[in-house]
């Protein structure tokens, strides 16, 4: 069913239309219907019909005017003219517009319907056009899976160019962006028998599989199995990706923030969750081959052949464990940085990141420091730098340091007292919130003190015809977007319908205590036309103009 509108200013052909016209037969929903173009206009806001059947002469804006209104802001919508005018000069400009159909005046219901059911064939094959790609899109969705796994095994076979990662990246609608990256390769080991030994949680559907997956040398289906708990196990971890590739499992590690020990700890011990589970619930075992962390997508290749070289050492240290080649071969130190993308991000959190991101961006950027054996000067230095971030913030922000947090030297110098991490990380983020809340409520105090501006220029301006919301925002130098958000968020209106309403609250005025004709009422609120004056009137108290002033009399 059709949603529709009908617009025309004469009552009876409008009441006519609607009890001649079997609507629901021809599969339209009368939505609502119009006595002018203005009044249309709103209701298609409202209403958001699929097609406009609308007279071509009304008053406040004639049907041509409110079809170029529609096609610039609902263009997907059908429009359907009346007229009793055949002048050249009007179907001319009705073609431009791209009108759908176009009726002469005097025309009975059954032609009307006839056009109305053109136009509903009309929709009926662009809905099955879209519907078709929506089948498409599903049937994409639904192999997309497997476009992903064949990306990731070329990601780790062979070096891609930087172009052809972000856009199959962004084809196959997969998330790779971060500062580090980790491979791992998790290998079933050959004994498979081992000890299952009868632990009482696992359940009876868990020993069933595990036997099954034993007695098989379905080595595809163990490795779907395995792949199976280790996606589960990474789920906690958004961004990390795990495939099959060859006659193995493969986990793409993405680290958030440049690498550090701790990182690659927490992704080792991820390892150890999987092999421990598999062993648990699969009764089979694994061998996991950790590689170096890089920080460029393109060279996750070199990461996954490190992991392989970690898997040969299986001859040496035994199956069915975490081998990080770091461990088994020179250990490279991968130093704490605190650089230009974090000190942004920092930053960033300070003045516009709500009170979760800025916490959890602290948690990373400490992460590195607790329980390191890093020396105390790096540790202070460190620190130090990410002090100058916050010092940064509250320059751009133009905050009174010294009213946060005191005295500038003793400020200073409790850094000097500061000798492990998580005591550094309490004090820092103290320091943070502090100023993040203070940010916050000086941006507030902000809005509303613009917001009040806005109101005070429109209450000694409303008067003027030509207010409008760009002519506000010239004056109070903003651009007319950042005020529309802030205003409609602060007064719960729009622009137009607060200048509206203080419109209309000095149309009462006047009316109340003046002997001021209705035209002239009008023009001193801002209308230029006296009906439209009128018609807004009625519709917002209910009453015309002359039917208020009887009924409220002069104060």
């Amino acid at each position: 069913m059709y949603k529709l509108i009908l617009a025309d200013d004469e009552e009876d052909v409008r009441e006519g239309l609607l009890q001649l016209i079997d609507w629901d037969n021809l599969g339209f929903q009368v939505s609502d219907t119009a006595e002018n173009g203005k009044e249309a206009a709103e209701l298609v806001d409202k209403h958001l019909p699929d097609i406009v059947v609308t007279d071509i002469q009304m008053p406040f804006m004639s049907g041509l005017e409110l079809s170029e209104w529609i096609r610039a802001t609902h263009p997907d919508t059908k429009i359907i003219i009346l007229t009793g005018y055949e002048e050249f000069e009007y179907a001319q400009k009705a073609i431009r517009l791209g009108i759908d159909e176009y009726l002469l005046k005097p025309f009975s219901a059954g032609e009307l319907a006839a056009v109305l059911h053109k136009v509903k064939e009309q929709m009926d094959a662009e809905r099955a056009a879209r519907e078709n790609i929506q089948l498409l899109t599903e049937h994409y969705r639904k192999n997309l899976p497997v476009l992903q796994s064949l990306f990731l095994s070329s990601l780790v076979s062979r070096r891609l160019p930087q172009m052809e990662i972000r856009e199959k990246s962004r084809h196959y609608n997969l998330e790779l962006e971060g500062a580090g990256y980790m491979i791992s390769v998790l290998r079933i080991d050959d004994n498979l028998d081992i000890n299952s030994g009868g632990k009482p949680e696992a359940m009876a559907s868990e020993r069933d599989l595990s036997h099954s997956l034993r007695a098989t040398n379905d080595t595809q289906l163990q490795l779907f199995a395995v792949l199976n708990i280790a996606n589960e196990i990474i789920r906690r971890l958004p961004g990390d990706q795990v495939f099959i590739h060859h006659d193995g499992v493969v986990l793409l590690s993405i680290f958030d923030s440049a690498v550090n020990e701790q990182m690659v700890g927490r992704s080792l011990d991820l390892l150890e969750e999987i092999r421990y589970s598999v062993e648990r619930y699969l009764k089979l075992t694994i061998t996991i081959g950790a590689g170096m962390a890089v920080s460029d997508i393109g060279d996750v290749f070199l990461s996954y052949q490190d992991a392989l070289r970690a898997l040969d050492y299986r001859l040496i240290l035994g199956s069915n464990k975490v081998i990080w080649i770091n461990d088994v071969e020179s250990r490279q130190i991968i130093p704490f940085v605190f650089d230009e993308v974090k000190e942004k991000e920092l930053i960033r959190c300070l003045k516009v990141g709500t009170d979760v991101e800025l916490a959890v961006l602290l948690d990373d950027l400490f992460g590195g420091l607790l329980d390191s054996r890093i020396s105390y000067q790096d540790f202070q230095v460190y620190l130090l730098m990410m002090l100058t971030a916050v010092i940064k913030a509250s320059q751009d922000v133009h905050a009174d340091m010294d009213k946060l947090f005191g005295d500038g030297a003793l400020f200073l110098g409790q850094l000097s007292k500061l000798s492990h991490a998580i005591e550094a990380k309490t004090w820092f983020a103290g320091i943070c919130m502090k100023l993040k809340h203070s940010i916050a409520s000086e941006r507030q105090t902000s809005y509303n003190k613009l917001v009040e501006e806005a109101k005070e220029y429109i209450q000694l301006h409303f008067g003027e015809s030509d207010i409008s919301i760009t002519k506000v925002c010239k004056q109070l130098h903003i651009s007319t977007g950042y005020f529309s958000n802030i205003f409609k968020k602060e007064t719960s209106m729009t622009f137009v319908n607060y200048l509206m309403s203080v419109r209309m609250e000095s149309a009462q005025q006047l009316l109340r205590t003046t002997d001021l004709k209705s035209f002239e009422i009008a023009e001193k609120v801002g209308f230029t036309d006296p009906n439209y004056f009128s018609f807004c009137f009625r519709k917002k108290f209910g009453i015309s103009p002359k039917e208020y002033r009887s009924g409220a009399g002069k104060a």
